[in-house]
């Protein structure tokens, strides 16, 4: 028995091995694309602080949660079951909301 396993394989062409590495390189392109993507939106999501406007000095012992900004207000809602709303231009405290604690 003769062995043609070495003849019936096809030779590599210069065209051939540039399209192989041409996409190799783009496999590699893509994997770290999405591994940048995925690091930047962890790394985004992960600051959950909210940031207050300048202006907007909270009362004593508050500390925000979350914060809404409207057409000419800025909403506060602090870690004691308070909203506190702002006016935008002036910055001082407009109104305050005490919530109820569920029973």
């Amino acid at each position: 028995m003769s062995d043609n396993s070495s003849s019936s394989e096809p030779v590599e062409t210069p065209q051939l091995r540039l399209l192989r590495r041409m996409v190799m390189l783009l496999t590699a392109v893509m994997i770290g694309g999405v591994i940048l993507t995925f690091g930047l939106i962890v790394i985004r999501l992960s600051d959950r602080t909210p940031t207050l406007p300048e202006d907007v000095e909270l009362p004593d012992g508050a500390r925000a949660q979350a914060v809404t900004i409207g057409p000419n207000w800025y909403a506060v809602v602090t870690a004691d079951e308070r909203i506190l709303i702002f006016d935008k231009a002036t910055g001082r405290l407009r109104q305050e909301i005490r919530l109820n604690a569920a029973p």
